[in-house]
Formats: C-alpha cells, structure tokens, sequence
C-alpha cells in the first residue's frame, strides 16, 4: 500500500507502488493516448471524511488495471478549481475525492477549460448529495473499478449570477443556515453541525419574503430552491422530477418560514412527501430570479453564496462524468 505524500508539482518519478505518481506528472506533455490514461485524484487532507488508506487502494487498483495515477493533496481553498482551469492538464480524468463543495470547485474551474477532462467523484466530505443522486460506490475497489470503466452521463449544472451550481441555489432559512455554521463545527460534527445551527436560527430569525420569476410567473414565497437535483441534504426528496443528467432546471417554493411549519416541512422532506406538504410548489423552469426589498443569504451546493438577488439559468454545455 502506498504512502500518500505532498506534493511536488516538479516530481514525475513512479513511487513503485501500484503506478501512483505525483502531482506533476497530469501536466506532462504525452499522445493523446497517454493522457488517456492519466488520473489525477485531488483530495483535502483537512476535510472531514479524508481517508489515506482509501485513496491508498484506489490508487493502487487503479495502477493495477494499467492506468498512470497521480495524487495531489489541495494546500488551500481554490486549488481544486485552479487545477480543473488550468489548460496544461493532460489528463483523461480528473477524480475529486471531497463533499458537493469540492465538486462545485471543479465545474467552476471546468468552465476556463475548454477541453476538459472526464469528471470522477470519490464521496469524501461532509455532505455528498451528488453521490447520492448519482449512486456512487464508497468502497475503493469500487470506486477504481468505475473510473476504469470510464462510463460517463452528461452533468447539467445550472448558474447563479454565474457562478456553476450542480445541485441547487437557494435563497432564505436554508441558506441563513449554510451561511451561520462555523467551519470548526461543521468538521467536527458534519451534518449534525446543520441541525444544531438550523434549530437555533428557526427558532430566532424573522425571515423575509422573497419575489420570485420562474419564466415570467411571479411567486411570493420565504424559500426559493432552485434545483438541479432529485436529493437534498443526502438521500431526501426535494424534486422528483429533477435529474443531474438531464437538462433544465426545477424551481421549489415554500409559502412559510415559522418553527413550526419548518418542522413540517422536514418531516415531509423525510417521509419523501415534500412536494405533497400544504404550502410547497414545485414546477419546472428556465429562467429563475430571486429577490428581496432587504438583501437575504443565499448559498449553492451547500456553502454560502452572498445574498440575493440571484439569477439563475441553466449552463449551456454539460461536463462529462464517470458513473457506476
């Protein structure tokens, strides 16, 4: 089993385990089957549900089946989105080893590229919506043996204000919720970390009410999610209908912000039933603004995102990713 190190953008060197090599070696020149071949997994060492030993047989399996893997172990906040942007990386894929927020970094790097790699997930952080949505595997034989097989769907992602989102941008209590948990707590308890904020700030806000124009239609609401996926906060059902792997958006409104009626509502969330709940709409859309007489949080993929107003839209060329 291999070692995982730091890395070294100028080492190309085989460690002689299993293929893994440094970071440096996804911006080597190489045939167009070469870079074929290529993986660079990209992890945060810090996160929450950073594994070594994990990647550790990743790497190794995926050096076994004749693939030339690299590692690189982010050293601040944007580096996942500096190396998916950056024109020089030779590589057929690049894997993601992170939570939602990892993978948001990555498509927003993918848009300065204009040949981008495959996209691979290895669910890691704290919350993994999109390995929910997508029914990716956790175990590392698993995982290899999907990037292997390199089967990939197109992921549509939609844009707020411009700024990529694959699963949703949203505006109101959920958003106060992302924007008021501290970083500290979130790696210490994960979800429970959102729970414990959410109660606090259902329990003392005030809210406001939001405008919404989903293609023309005006709605008055006190949240606005705009979603590109079926799951929300894990497995839960926000949108049946809604799917990363088709195009179009999803708009879902709830009339009422009080304690109680969000507790309703998260028992309904729970039961798969929120699109039934008294108070919810859910409709398809193209064009989405948000607004508010008073600026409200908002946030994308589960971390904060200013405030509104927001306009959102779908992006116009989807990102390839792997799949079991």
């Amino acid at each position: 089993m291999m070692a995982l190190r730091k890395p070294d953008p100028t080492a190309s060197k085989d460690d002689g385990a299993g293929g893994a090599r440094e970071a440096g070696d996804a911006f080597q020149p190489g045939t167009a089957a070469e870079a074929v071949r290529r993986v660079l997994i990209v992890a945060n060492p810090t996160s929450g549900g950073f594994r070594a030993a994990r990647l550790d047989a990743i790497c190794d399996r995926l050096g076994r089946s004749g693939h030339s893997v690299s590692l690189h172990l982010t050293r601040r906040a944007g580096e996942i989105g500096e190396i998916a942007a950056n024109p020089g990386l030779t590589v057929g894929v690049l894997a993601v080893a992170g939570g939602d927020g990892s993978v948001n970094e990555a498509i927003t790097g993918f848009q300065s590229n204009r040949t981008p790699p495959d996209l691979a997930v290895i669910p890691s952080g704290t919350a993994n919506v999109l390995a929910a949505e997508l029914g990716l595997p956790r175990k590392p034989e698993a995982i290899a043996g999907m990037i292997a097989r390199r089967r990939t769907a197109p992921l549509h992602y939609g844009l707020a204000n411009g700024r990529p989102f694959v699963l949703m941008a949203s505006a109101g209590v959920d958003a106060e919720v992302v924007h008021a948990v501290p970083l500290a707590l979130k790696r210490r308890f994960g979800k429970l970390a959102y729970a414990m904020v959410g109660i606090e700030v259902a329990l003392s806000r005030k809210g406001e009410d939001l405008t919404v124009i989903a293609d023309g239609e005006t709605i008055r609401c006190r949240l606005a999610v705009a979603t590109k996926s079926r799951c929300y906060g894990g497995p839960f059902v926000i949108c049946r209908a809604a799917s990363v792997t088709e195009p179009g958006l999803h708009l879902v409104t709830l009339e009422r912000d009080t304690a109680l009626s969000a507790l309703r509502y998260v028992v309904a969330l729970a039961l798969g039933r929120l699109d039934r709940a008294r108070g919810v709409r859910v409709l398809k859309a193209e064009h989405i603004t948000i607004s508010a007489d008073r600026r409200v949080p908002a946030q994308v993929d589960g971390d904060p995102f200013g405030v509104t107003p927001l306009t959102i839209e779908p992006a116009a060329v989807p990102v390839r990713i792997i799949i079991p």
